[in-house]
């Protein structure tokens, strides 16, 4: 295997000052972090310094007074990208917009701008919206967790469509002869399905690299299926090797069924490395006295579309919930009721454990070293994203401790390559219209 092959890939989460939910009140960050955009500029140019591979911003469209700090005030992520586009150079820029409350021609047209400015750098992470709030947002009933699913698969036929509406040679420009396209490589997508009508063309040429690359983050098997028929790459949240080994059994299995590649897997990771386990263990500590009980409550409360946990007895046991979590962060909530029940935690433990976990990335340098590439050569990941638990000190000490051991052991090196498909190892995705006119009319029909 070749050392580019083997190199383990990695990102970055921008959710202000970290996944932390009080991170925000660190010693080390700017309280206003999530609008600072002198921090994510900071943020970018270290993690594009480091050699990481993309920056990730997450997104969500709905907030009350029990969300997390960062949620009630933060950038909409293709403007945010789209200035980080400026000031970077080889960095991907992947962002998060929702197939259940946009429109197909709109995000198109966003997400290959920010593909074309940064020279190949655009990645779209597709999510479906999870909690029922958003729709009172845009004057409409939120779709049940099924419904959603399908209105993304045929969201993304329409947006990779339109993405094609034009061929990678079609604009000649030139002056002396005055010819600035090739109609002949122009194309109307002229879709008609079950939830969209879309004629096209789209008014965007395509970018080095293609199209943009697709992520997604859904862990229920519905959200495996679309993620195994559709995406260049997956996101999610597997707090132990065993969960992402599980995950990537299913995703692979998917695949495999419906005749496609595997999706690279990259885990959320929140790495607390210090010189010594008992600095890594004081970090922890600090970032603990961070919290109170009621923030832990909240930010448990939000995975049930903000269900109020201070109603129970914290020292009780979990409660039974039924089914209240299916329509909101399915695979999520189902995890953290069969923990509860397996290890009969209370609601405190939960809360906690849910807020803050230690996890497994978790120790001196060595350690988390080991743990990187245990989970890559199990199959757990093929990279990871780094999402805190605060940003400017996880990113710092992952770069400046652990790249240094796994470039010994031959997993890290820098990569000079400039767009996102290849610094994921992605083929350039071919326009659907390029070759014979056989090819075009298939196509076309």
């Amino acid at each position: 295997m070749s050392q580019i092959a083997r190199r383990i890939k990695l990102g970055l989460m921008l959710q202000g000052a970290g996944g932390h939910m009080n991170a925000w009140r660190h010693h080390n960050v700017p309280a206003d972090a999530s609008v600072n955009v002198n921090w994510y500029h900071q943020l970018a140019h270290q993690a594009e310094d480091a050699g990481l591979d993309f920056l990730f911003v997450a997104d969500g469209l709905h907030i009350n007074e029990k969300s997390l700090p960062h949620f009630l005030n933060r950038f909409e992520p293709i403007a945010l990208l789209s200035s980080l586009a400026s000031v970077t150079h080889r960095i991907g820029l992947a962002g998060t917009i929702s197939t259940s409350y946009s429109d197909p021609f709109t995000v198109a047209r966003q997400v290959a701008s920010l593909d074309l400015l940064s020279g190949g750098r655009a990645g779209w992470n597709v999510v479906t919206s999870p909690l029922e709030g958003s729709g009172r947002n845009f004057g409409r009933a939120h779709p049940q967790h099924s419904e959603r699913y399908r209105i993304a698969e045929e969201y993304l036929q329409v947006v990779q469509g339109l993405w094609d509406s034009w061929e990678d040679d079609a604009f000649i420009r030139d002056k002396q002869s005055g010819v600035f396209f090739d109609a002949s490589k122009l194309h109307a997508l002229n879709h008609k399905g079950e939830y969209f009508s879309v004629a096209g063309p789209l008014n965007i040429q395509r970018s080095p690299q293609g199209q943009p690359v697709i992520f997604q983050a859904g862990a229920s098997d519905t959200g495996i299926a679309l993620a195994a028929k559709t995406a260049d790459a997956v996101f999610t949240n597997a707090r132990t090797l065993e969960e992402a080994e599980s995950y990537a059994h299913k995703l692979d299995a998917e695949a495999r069924a419906q005749q496609k590649p595997t999706p690279g897997i990259f885990p959320g990771i929140t790495p607390i490395v210090g010189k010594t386990e008992a600095e890594a263990e004081e970090k922890y500590r600090y970032l603990l006295s961070l919290l109170s009980l009621d923030d832990a409550l909240s930010y448990l409360g939000r995975f049930f579309d903000h269900h109020d946990f201070s109603q129970y007895d914290p020292d009780g046991p979990f409660p039974e919930l039924g089914t209240l979590g299916e329509n909101t962060f399915r695979s999520t909530t189902d995890q953290i009721k069969r923990l509860a029940k397996e290890e009969q935690l209370t609601v405190r433990e939960v809360a906690y454990r849910t807020t803050l976990p230690k996890g497994e990335f978790f120790g001196t340098p060595e350690q988390v070293a080991d743990t990187f590439i245990r989970w890559v050569e199990q199959g757990g990941a093929s990279g990871f994203i780094i999402c805190g638990p605060v940003l400017n000190e996880a990113l710092e000490d992952v770069t400046r401790y652990v790249l240094p051991i796994l470039a010994e052991r031959g997993y890290w090196q820098q990569d000079d390559r400039t767009t996102l498909r290849e610094r994921l190892d992605l083929p350039v995705r071919e326009n659907r219209y390029a070759g014979s006119t056989e090819q075009q009319l298939t196509h076309a029909g």
